[in-house]
């Protein structure tokens, strides 16, 4: 029989045994609690020791529970996905041996929750002629290309271009996001840019807030919405857990790495 452990979501300060419903990882409807040691907590729910799965399922219920602990509690430090441990004791040693790290944490993310921002434009050829006219190599190489008559030297020059336009194509994705965080300074926290997917979006951005300032975060990216309407969507989710700004990995620790 497969032996059961103990998989964590995140990390809580209570000094109370908590109940947040049959809703575990792994569709079992595994009850998720908490154990605690000394006013800190971690929030678990039973679990396969040794047979993880890796899949959007999974990824999604992690993220369900650390949201649903999130309406209870104003300082949720969310654990790294995938994390099981054997024991409850094992968890209160953990806690024991980290604890001024994971108070630390606790208070310095207190009322925080995160949002994602993604932005794409609207006309990609509108953005490419502005790339034409902005960038005068490019200008120079096209002209050169176009009389140019040799076939092998106008195919590496074609690529040379190529290359050229990849570069300020992520230029101006760099530009724009940073345009549209400016809004926010006086609201943000922090922020973080991540990769962007295909050629239109330009901007995935999370933004870390402190929680009471929803609504004017949300007039802002109306506000935004606005301005840019002519050229860019935007779509932005939230609040979330603050996984964009913690990696916190507690197994293996790190005298075992």
């Amino acid at each position: 029989m497969q032996k059961d452990g103990k998989y964590v979501y995140c990390i809580i300060a209570t000094s109370y045994e908590c109940n947040f419903g049959p809703i575990g990882i792994g569709g079992r409807g595994d009850l998720v609690s908490s154990i605690g040691f000394e006013g800190l907590s971690m929030v678990v729910s039973d679990h396969p020791l040794n047979h993880f799965v890796l899949n959007p399922e999974n990824i999604l219920a992690h993220q369900k529970v650390i949201e649903t602990v999130m309406e209870q509690f104003n300082s949720v430090i969310p654990v790294r996905f995938g994390t099981v441990a054997a024991t409850p004791d094992e968890i209160r040693n953990l806690l024991d041996r980290r604890y001024s790290e994971l108070s630390e944490l606790l208070h310095r993310f207190e009322n925080k929750v995160e949002y994602n921002v993604k932005g794409s434009w609207r006309n990609m050829s509108a953005v490419y002629k502005e790339i034409d006219n902005e960038h005068k190599a490019l200008k120079e190489l096209r002209c050169t290309i176009d009389t140019m008559e040799d076939k092998d030297k106008k195919n590496m020059l074609i690529m040379e271009a190529g290359h050229l336009i990849e570069d300020a194509v992520q230029k101006k994705k760099e530009l724009e996001a940073e345009d549209i965080v400016s809004a926010f300074r006086k609201t943000v926290v922090a922020y973080k840019h991540n990769k962007t997917t295909g050629e239109s979006m330009f901007m995935n951005t999370a933004i870390l807030i402190n929680k009471g300032r929803e609504v004017e975060f949300d007039n802002i990216m109306n506000s935004v919405g606005d301005r840019y309407k002519e050229r860019s969507d935007f779509f932005y989710s939230g609040p979330l857990p603050i996984f964009n700004f913690i990696d916190l990995r507690i197994l293996p620790e790190k005298w075992e790495l």
